[in-house]
């Protein structure tokens, strides 16, 4: 959990942790996401990198498109890249007026390429 977070609303999952394949990586999303439906965690943030380690890109690209590919069947509301992660994007803005204390993320405004916010 973020301290700070207002209880139990985020929780934060690094899926660098480690340094783990990609396809670990993914396995991690997948059971991290099942765990949070089960609990009453709302929006969940990933950190998976962006490649500045040369290995953090692969671990996004894959994240982010398994990520879209649950928007897209209906099995988690929406994902928030971290370069969209801002009051101005129209997106983020409806989460955080449903949870106002999201805005204390110190990655809110950043355009953080290395998270994603993900709405269950």
């Amino acid at each position: 959990m973020n301290p700070g977070s207002g209880g139990h609303t985020i929780k934060t999952i690094n899926l660098e942790a480690g340094m783990p394949t990609v396809t670990e990586a993914v396995q991690q999303l997948d059971r991290e996401l099942a765990r949070a439906r089960q609990t009453v965690c709302a929006v969940i943030k990933l950190i998976h990198g962006y490649g500045s380690s040369g290995a953090g890109g692969d671990i996004r690209i894959a994240a982010q498109r398994r990520l879209a590919e649950m928007v897209s069947r209906g099995e988690i509301r929406a994902c928030i890249f971290g370069e969209n992660w801002a009051r101005s994007d129209e997106q983020a803005w409806a989460l955080l007026k449903a949870h106002p204390e999201l805005t204390r993320d110190n990655d809110l405004g950043r355009r953080n390429l290395g998270i994603t916010i993900v709405v269950l």
